[in-house]
């Protein structure tokens, strides 16, 4: 059986967002920060909103940093990594 992939990935307001789904501790930070684009889905996990709203890029990147455990990963166009 293939592993499972523990990550969740969107391209959103010109960034790609990754959630490490094995490092989420559910503190719910980044939720607080961007409700519009992060929920807390059934397995107490950080997940994306079934259709995400734009939000401005700072603000994802602040919900993305807020992050106690590393679990969001900011990338921009170029591939560089923002966050953590």
């Amino acid at each position: 059986m293939p592993p499972v992939d523990e990550n969740e990935e969107r391209r959103l307001s010109g960034l790609t967002i990754r959630i490490d789904r094995d490092l989420c501790a559910a503190t719910q930070n980044c939720i607080r920060v961007a409700p519009e684009v992060f929920v807390l889905g059934d397995d107490y996990i950080v997940t994306f909103v079934a259709e995400p709203e734009d939000i401005e890029q700072d603000r994802l990147i602040e919900a993305c940093a807020v992050c106690p455990t590393d679990a969001l990963i900011a990338i921009n166009e170029s591939g560089e990594r923002l966050v953590p």
